[in-house]
């Protein structure tokens, strides 16, 4: 879920969430490494994972996540199908 995401830019400009709901127009999305003890802390009960692994996270633009697997790989497969062009974000 996405919340409290406003970002200051150098300029002084605020992006609101709302802008965020916009960005990649459903066809953008980002991978970024997460912890399984991240995950059972975010989704308790959910999912059935061992903790300490270290996991990849599919992403669409405005943050909701896609997808969850062990493989940067399948990750990067899956956003191929799907027809995400996928970006570096740091």
């Amino acid at each position: 879920m996405l919340t409290d995401y406003n970002v200051t830019c150098s300029d002084g400009k605020v992006m609101p969430d709302a802008a965020f709901l916009q960005l990649g127009g459903g066809e953008v999305a980002y991978l970024k490494t997460v912890r399984s003890d991240e995950v059972l802390a975010a989704y308790p009960g959910y999912l059935d994972l061992a903790p300490g692994l270290t996991l990849w996270s599919l992403h669409s633009a405005d943050g909701r996540p896609i997808m969850l697997t062990d493989s940067r790989e399948a990750a990067l497969a899956n956003a191929v199908e799907a027809e995400l062009v996928t970006v570096s974000v740091h």
